[in-house]
């Protein structure tokens, strides 16, 4: 940090960090195990071009180096997320409080900014209307915040590192400085199936599933969780985040295709089916479960395609056959509505990009002005995507601003 900033942390609320607190169940995904940035950028439905400019001055590698720097050490689970050795978020909490003592930061509470002026070089004098020069008025800062409780601040430089909204109408303080905003709409949400009667094997999980939206080019791969409100699950998330947009234009109306067995499709399976006739002719269907599936699932998807658990599988009729294929590879959901986490929330839009220039995260329309983090037009899948965004955007802003002050 510079030695001549004074920086001052403004929060709402009267909890820190509490987003870092509740990601990944307590644990913290503090990042992806991604080291191209040609990959890691597929992993956000927007923002993905802009990315590739930022993660050129700070990538994965240089999270963990950073945390490791700090004695934080990370691990990378079979998924690729990666959270602290601890398994605990307080260890991120901890360290990022420490280096916040170490420089000094001062950190108001309760502190909710209702509105932000700018003002370019100074007030106008009331003669001729011209600014005054930056010597003659050198205790003037360009930016006033003015809190909730009607505290005013004055400031050379301002990052607005807020979070996402979830309304159009709760950026008007900063549209009102210029800027346009790209809609908010959640991202990150499961599937409501409201009736189902698959919500009743609520707590099964299959390891990969495909899913697919009909009537459209959505489609995802990934665990999937069912609930006792529908489906769940990183598949069904990485889905939510790729349709956020369209699904929204829908009310969260549609109707989703299930593929419990990924490696399979229609044909495929009908093939292998047929083996199963010959291989394991005189087992019972319901006892011998040929895919792995969870159990109850298996009972789900035979009752549903009207066998007999106890039948053999010489003697499944071709009729009820088909079903069960039918069933296993594509079966059909009417989804309505869906559910997101409050303390997980991640929204699709924010700051139109084209206003930001990515080499600094300073604003191209007002001066001094910086963006980090989900307030920007900017969103990844869940896996610890959403963070580095946010890690990266930080540390180039705090860069910038460092940088201004030298060049002063």
């Amino acid at each position: 940090m510079h030695p001549a900033l004074e920086v001052i942390l403004l929060e709402k609320t009267g909890k820190l960090l509490s987003k870092v607190k509740v990601s990944g169940g307590g644990r913290c995904n503090v990042t992806h195990s991604c080291f191209s940035i040609s990959d890691m950028v597929r992993n956000y439905p927007r923002g993905a071009n802009f990315l590739k400019k930022t993660f050129h001055q700070f990538f994965t590698t240089d999270t963990i180096q950073w945390y490791a720097d700090r004695g934080v050490s990370l691990k990378t689970e079979e998924d690729g997320r990666m959270f602290p050795v601890t398994n605990s978020s307080q260890t991120i909490i901890d360290c990022l409080m420490r280096e916040a003592n170490k420089y000094g930061v001062e950190i108001r509470m309760m502190a909710d900014v209702k509105s932000m002026k700018y003002e370019v070089g100074g007030k106008k004098d009331e003669a001729g209307g011209k600014k005054l020069d930056e010597a003659e008025n050198s205790t003037q800062r360009p930016f006033t915040l003015e809190l909730s409780d009607f505290r005013i601040l004055t400031s050379d430089f301002v990052v607005i590192a807020c979070g996402g909204y979830h309304k159009l109408s709760q950026f008007s303080w900063l549209q009102q400085l210029g800027h346009s905003i790209a809609e908010p709409v959640p991202s990150l949400f499961t599937f409501n199936m409201p009736g189902n009667a698959i919500t009743q094997l609520m707590g099964v999980s299959v390891p990969q599933a495909a899913i697919k939206i009909t009537g459209s080019n959505l489609t995802a791969k990934g665990p999937l969780l069912i609930t006792h409100w529908g489906l769940s699950g990183p598949g069904v998330l990485r889905l939510s985040a790729w349709g956020a947009r369209e699904l929204a234009m829908g009310n969260w109306q549609f109707t989703i295709m299930v593929n419990w067995l990924p490696e399979y499709n229609e044909q495929t399976l009908r093939e292998y089916l047929q083996q199963l006739r010959f291989d394991i002719a005189s087992q019972k269907i319901g006892n011998r479960n040929p895919f792995n599936l969870p159990q109850r699932l298996w009972q789900y998807l035979l009752q549903l395609s009207g066998i007999d658990e106890d039948k053999r599988w010489a003697d499944l009729p071709a009729k009820e056959q088909n079903k069960l294929i039918a069933n296993c590879c594509a079966q059909e959901f009417k989804v309505q509505g869906k559910t997101t986490f409050k303390e997980e929330f991640v929204t699709a839009g924010g700051i139109q990009l084209s206003e930001v220039d990515a080499n600094t995260m300073q604003s191209k329309v007002v001066p001094h002005l910086y963006f980090a983090g989900e307030i920007l037009d900017v969103d990844g899948i869940t896996g610890g995507f959403n963070f580095q965004h946010a890690w990266t955007s930080g540390y180039i802003a705090a860069k910038a601003i460092a940088g201004e002050l030298e060049g002063k």
